[in-house]
């Protein structure tokens, strides 16, 4: 018996044939290449697609805006041309008659004047004090004009009672004025004096004008005058 047997020789492991996809991948392997490249591109694509449709659903939500903010004003600047077309002649009117504008005191005098020697009124004296914002107990929309009024104090003669209404009535005809109180008180006349005036009035006036309002708060505009008629 020798002292270095020789190893019994291992068997050959058998080997495992390849599966056949594999194997046959060679033939496939092009076509698969561009199936992938084709994908790739769809899904590309797709994405950019739903992108830019995002991204002009935005534009076309902003047009929209855009085009009903522009037909707003156009319909604004339409109904403003309607109403210049419609009211033009009545603000002219008005601001021919003393309405609109800055207060006109010689003019008012001018009326009562004009009016007193109508109605053959005696003579008659008057104040006025500066002219004031009137505020309304009810809100209104003046847009960029401002209610104001300038008080008018008022003693006059009177030979009845209809001569203060006839008087009031022709102010009222000639311009914007609202009477805010008036008190009347007999005279200590002699009966059967001829021409003589039996009543004294004291009233107090206000004549009223549209202007457009100041850009600071300021105070009272005009001055206190006096005066007789």
């Amino acid at each position: 018996m020798s002292p270095n047997p020789v190893p019994a020789k291992k068997k050959p492991v058998a080997s495992k044939p390849l599966p056949f996809w594999i194997s046959e991948f060679a033939l496939i392997r092009t076509a698969l290449l561009t199936l992938l490249a084709a994908l790739t591109v769809s899904v590309t694509g797709v994405t950019l697609s739903h992108m830019k449709r995002q991204d002009a659903v935005v534009l076309s939500a902003h047009a929209q805006r855009t085009r009903d903010t522009a037909s707003s004003l156009y319909a604004q600047v339409d109904n403003e041309k309607r109403d210049i077309r419609n009211f033009q002649q009545r603000f002219v009117e008005l601001r021919q008659r003393g309405l609109i504008g800055e207060e006109r005191r010689l003019a008012w005098l001018d009326v009562i004047r004009q009016t007193q020697e109508q109605l053959k009124l005696p003579p008659l004296s008057y104040e006025i004090e500066p002219q004031q914002a009137v505020t309304l107990e009810a809100q209104m929309d003046l847009g960029e004009y401002q209610l104001r009024g300038s008080r008018m104090h008022l003693h006059m003669e009177l030979l009845h009672e209809l001569d203060l209404f006839n008087f009031f009535q022709d102010l009222r005809e000639r311009g914007y004025v609202a009477v805010q109180d008036c008190s009347i008180k007999r005279l200590g006349v002699a009966a059967g004096a001829p021409g003589a005036s039996t009543l004294g009035a004291d009233c107090t006036l206000n004549w009223i004008t549209l202007n457009t309002a100041p850009k600071a708060p300021s105070l009272a505009v005009g001055s206190p005058r006096k005066g007789k008629l």
